[in-house]
């Protein structure tokens, strides 16, 4: 097995590295340094000792963005505590069922979490945070609450001179040692809690720092969107950049494109990590009505002008993202075909990344220079992949791997991990890919979600799906079956149709124009019979994907 570092000894070493640095800053709000970072992890820990939380015991967090989640999350690691995210979309009743499921002895909860949690359902939890001040809202240990009231009496007996950089002594983990237990967002049943050791964490860091240390200097800003109860925005957002000593800004409210695209502009990120949606979304309204006109396509068509025109083009949409990127990385789900291939057309830094969260997310990534249309990447560094194939350059199969990345397994669920995790430790991803003789993969959708044609054919619904999302007033669909045909269900673009003052039926007419446009450039077993709309957005799960168990159509 490769062999691998602390993980909490490169977070202790990024804080005094960098101890004047500014660290952590709530969006259009405070900013903490390293150091402030550091005196709240020590006063975070007093609290920790006095509510009888040991090495081992689960710590859980459940609020939006912040730097005081954050803080809260790199407490919990460097005290040997495990930390358990927990998203704040869930309900009250998934919150109450992860906390008591994964054993959690406190609870940091936001804003909005605080309002809506009752302390009495979560009966094992030794006491509540509030996480904008770290105020104990609720606690059933008299010295926790002593602990609280006389904290900064009990700092100042343990550091009575100064705190600095020399106290700093965190724990020392080791490569199979449980650092978090990440509970799947999941779309049908109750969610799994992924148990996550460090060794994994370590991995997709080593990992990442080899990729972007070397492209983005010291200190770099990064505008952090992407949830970080989930491993992607907790991976590739903030536990990479904190590591490397980066500024981290969140975004403390819902990351709509104009709130991303405004933080761009006044941040001036070094690098962006994004799903499809948000990206997706800034481009076709902000950048295809500047730059698709039909005069610009043909300047872009002309031999020697058309390389300036692109060259030009490129400059002016890294500005749209604040000028200063190295490149765009999107994950989570595959970009837009036709978003894809205009960046790639133009020159402009985008790359794919590929990963789950049992494997602390990252599986496939490769940097920009080499990134190839259509393909999530290569295998990570400290990962196997492979294709369940007969001939994994043609035939889609499941895509599977193994690795420092993967889990331990599910928290309590034998039969779920044997299910997913092999003999020969493979774990099964449920995905489908080809992949190249060189590596690179191709995503061909979820085993769950490819839908048997009439005749037996594989039809893979998300490459329908990705043809018609770039067609006229598609906002955003989904392809089902109705017995033996298939159906498209459609969320109109309906503030687009209210500019053109469409109606109804002329939306209807738009849709059908589409459908035997899209039908005219699929196989007979995957054309559609009909589209149907929908008057409201699809439902989708914390990080943005369409629950497709709930538009199913029964025969």
């Amino acid at each position: 097995m490769d062999s691998t570092q602390s993980f909490n000894n490169i977070i202790q070493k990024s804080i005094v590295d960098n101890w004047n640095q500014d660290a952590l800053t709530d969006y259009k709000g405070a900013t903490l340094q390293y150091h402030d970072v550091a005196r709240k992890i020590e006063k975070l820990h007093i609290m920790f000792e006095n509510s009888g939380v040991e090495r081992g015991d689960k710590i859980a967090l459940c609020g939006r963005n912040s730097s005081h989640w954050a803080t809260a999350f790199l407490a919990t690691l460097a005290y040997g505590a495990v930390v358990v995210p927990v998203q704040h979309e869930f309900t009250p009743e998934q919150v109450y069922n992860i906390v008591n499921h994964s054993d959690a002895k406190l609870l940091f909860v936001g804003d909005v979490a605080a309002t809506m949690l009752d302390f009495s359902q979560m009966p094992a939890l030794e006491g509540m945070f509030y996480l904008p001040d770290f105020s104990l809202m609720e606690s059933r240990s008299q010295k926790l609450t002593y602990a609280r009231d006389h904290l900064n009496e009990l700092f100042g007996k343990r550091y009575p001179k100064y705190f600095r950089a020399e106290h700093i002594l965190y724990h020392i983990d080791q490569p199979d040692e449980v650092a978090m237990i990440n509970y799947t967002s999941g779309t049908t049943g109750f969610s799994k809690g992924v148990v996550l050791p460090y060794k994994a964490l370590w991995s997709n860091y080593d990992y990442l720092q080899s990729m972007v240390a070397p492209n983005i200097p010291k200190g770099s800003h990064i505008v952090s969107f992407l949830p970080m109860a989930h491993m992607y925005g907790l991976m590739c957002d903030f536990l990479l950049h904190f590591c490397l000593g980066s500024h981290i800004s969140f975004l403390t409210r819902v990351p709509s494109p104009s709130l991303v695209a405004e933080a761009c502009a006044s941040i001036r990120p070094n690098i962006i990590c994004s799903v499809p949606m948000i990206i997706e979304k800034i481009v076709r309204k902000r950048i295809f009505p500047e730059f698709q006109t039909p005069k610009i396509k043909l300047l872009m068509n002309m031999p020697i002008l058309g390389t300036k025109v692109k060259e030009r083009i490129c400059e002016q949409v890294k500005e749209a993202f604040g000028g200063q990127i190295y490149e765009v990385v999107v994950g989570g789900a595959s970009l837009s075909r036709e978003v894809e291939e205009f960046f790639v057309s133009i020159g402009f830094p985008i790359t794919i990344a590929y990963g789950t969260t049992e494997t602390a997310p990252i599986i496939t990534m490769s940097d920009w220079h080499h990134f190839v249309p259509g393909s999530c990447g290569t295998p990570a560094k400290h990962m196997e992949v492979r294709i369940d194939s007969t001939d994994p350059e043609n035939i889609p199969g499941e895509i599977i791997t193994r690795g420092l990345n993967v889990m331990h397994g599910y928290y309590k669920n034998p039969e779920a991990t044997h299910a997913v995790i092999d003999k020969e430790g493979w774990f099964h991803t449920g995905d489908l890919a080809t992949m190249r003789a060189d590596g690179h993969v191709f995503i061909r959708g979820r085993i769950k979600n490819m839908l048997l044609g009439s005749n037996g054919q594989n039809i893979y619904p998300e490459e329908i799906e990705d043809k018609l999302n770039s067609m006229a007033l598609v906002c955003e669909s989904l392809i089902v079956q109705d017995g033996d045909k298939l159906v498209g269900l459609v969320y109109p673009d309906m503030d687009e149709a209210a500019t053109m003052g469409f109606s109804q039926n002329d939306i209807a007419e738009v849709m059908e124009q589409n459908r035997q446009e899209l039908n005219a450039t699929l196989p007979p077993f995957c054309k559609l019979s009909s589209i149907r709309l929908q008057d409201k957005e699809f439902e989708k799960t914390p990080k943005r994907s369409i629950k497709r168990y709930k538009y199913k159509i029964e025969s």
